[in-house]
């Protein structure tokens, strides 16, 4: 047996019931097994092993009184994965899906895209089983408080700065920051993705979703192709979809769908974004209403399964959204490009179904780090104290997007993998963290 699959083994014995955490632990070291056998030293300093287990785990309890007088009682998580290149980064999510397994999937990715960014950042992750959906500011503000009341003692801007995700947005990271500041005494850039008269970045709401189409584009180019003229499907109606879809009609593609958890549109004639921006960012509603703008578009109920013929699929929601079905509707459409939008939204069946078929294929790592590498910018801003134009940031964010496409397609290259840009991605973003875990000693 080798190394990797022996690490793999004992990844899968060790955390029973977490098939997220363990498919992408897989997804990452069956890359890794050319740079392993040519670096034998990260055998000897068990790289794989300590890379593969948290630095930290915490998990502890949420209660909170909601409106009715009544006391809730949540589970709060924050995984510290690993910081051999900087502080801990990573976002909180809220949803009722949220549990360990998933908590520690989303850091362990987290580890390879925040080395991706250049940026001195460490993977982490945190979140609860709250769900924001339905309830009050009050509500809001009482469940923020009192995960914050916990977690304040272990997040500092030198140690961990976590950010918003799936289901916290401004008001959360607002209630979190201020029970941050009672608590703690003092005004530190302890949170990203703050509001923008007590530290927040311009360009942070939009950097996930632009920065997607930044890579994109720059794959397209990289491949004598042009998004102009190009039909693009998008999936998901958070910050990253709508911003997504924005950056893609400024560069000339027309995108025609969007979807949420239930349902989606398809709209021929281009998604009218200002539509979309009312009904999810004001009224916070459900793509359902898209027809009361738009009469001869389509809303249909149900799983998007990426049956619209297009050249550039966007998967933007969440986990496994595009699956095998999904995958071979694109193909049999003749699809072009598939960039990841969301963190691990494509199936690892699905991934290998299109790279089998030619499609090209950068994975979520690579494609999403734009929102992590703007909260890093961000952080710059506050320590320096500083606010930087929307301009400045959005150039900077260019800028790194293009030299992680470029990053990945050389680690690729090196190791006879041209074009596969998962595990260009996977390589580009390890030996960074290897050779620093190695550097730094056993710690």
């Amino acid at each position: 047996m080798s190394y990797v699959s022996d690490v793999l083994e004992k990844v899968i014995v060790k955390n029973p019931a977490q098939p997220e955490f363990v498919q992408a632990v897989k997804e990452v070291l069956e890359s890794l097994e050319p740079v392993i056998e040519a670096n034998p030293q990260y055998q000897k300093e068990a790289i794989l092993e300590r890379i593969t287990e948290p630095e930290r785990q915490l998990m502890f309890r949420v209660p909170w009184v909601d409106d009715n007088g009544k006391v809730q009682v949540n589970r709060g998580f924050r995984i510290q994965f690993n910081s051999a290149i900087g502080p801990y980064k990573g976002g909180l999510r809220l949803h009722p899906s949220v549990n360990l397994g998933i908590i520690k999937f989303l850091g362990f990715e987290q580890i390879f895209k925040n080395s991706l960014t250049g940026l001195p950042i460490g993977g982490g992750k945190g979140g609860s089983d709250f769900d924001p959906k339905g309830k009050s500011d009050r509500e809001v503000m009482a469940f923020c408080q009192s995960f914050m009341t916990e977690l304040f003692r272990h997040i500092g801007q030198d140690t961990d700065v976590p950010a918003g995700d799936i289901g916290t947005g401004a008001r959360e990271i607002g209630y979190l920051f201020g029970q941050y500041k009672r608590l703690k005494n003092q005004y530190e850039g302890v949170l990203t993705g703050k509001g923008l008269t007590y530290g927040g970045s311009l360009a942070r709401k939009e950097a996930t979703g632009y920065g997607l189409l930044y890579i994109t584009n720059e794959l397209m180019k990289d491949h004598d192709m042009s998004l102009e003229g190009k039909t693009v499907c998008v999936s998901g109606a958070g910050n990253v979809a709508i911003y997504a879809a924005e950056k893609a009609a400024q560069l000339g593609a027309k995108v025609v769908t969007l979807t949420d958890s239930t349902g989606w549109i398809y709209d021929a004639e281009g998604i009218d974004l200002d539509a979309v921006k009312e009904i999810k960012e004001v009224k916070r509603a459900r793509l359902s209403e898209y027809k009361n703008y738009r009469p001869n578009a389509e809303y249909n109920e149900g799983k998007f399964l990426w049956t619209i013929p297009c050249d550039v699929a966007l998967p933007c929601a969440t986990q496994n959204e595009l699956d095998v079905e999904g995958a071979q509707n694109l193909i049999n459409n003749k699809v072009t490009a598939v960039c990841e939008g969301a963190n691990m939204p494509t199936t690892l069946e699905a991934t290998k179904l299109l790279q089998g078929a030619g499609v090209l294929f950068v994975p979520g790592k690579a494609a999403n780090a734009g929102g992590v590498a703007t909260s890093a910018l961000e952080m710059s801003q506050n320590s320096m104290r500083l606010s930087w134009t929307f301009e400045e940031v959005d150039q900077k964010l260019e800028g790194i997007m293009v030299n992680i496409y470029h990053n990945i397609a050389n680690a690729a290259k090196k190791y006879g993998f041209e074009g596969n840009y998962v595990v260009g991605a996977n390589i580009a973003g390890f030996v960074k963290v290897a050779d620093t875990m190695i550097a730094q000693g056993v710690v």
